[in-house]
């Protein structure tokens, strides 16, 4: 004799979950959550000094003399 099929893992709900269905969908959620290691706080990114006044690019120059 075979043994009886398992219960398939996911389920594709049609509708409305019936209450038992949220409550084993949330009982399966939160114990994966309790599972997963700790999230790590993620490292500050780099800060370069930056300025954003550029004197060369604000010189009162026309246009034909940025030619040259």
């Amino acid at each position: 004799m075979s043994a009886p099929p398992e219960e398939p893992l996911l389920r594709v709900l049609r509708g409305a979950p019936t209450p038992e269905e949220l409550a084993a969908a949330t009982a399966v959620l939160l114990e994966l959550a309790r599972r997963a290691p700790a999230a790590e706080e993620p490292a500050p990114a780099p800060v370069a000094a930056a300025s954003w006044h550029r004197p060369a690019l604000t010189t009162h120059r026309t246009a034909a003399s940025w030619r040259h």
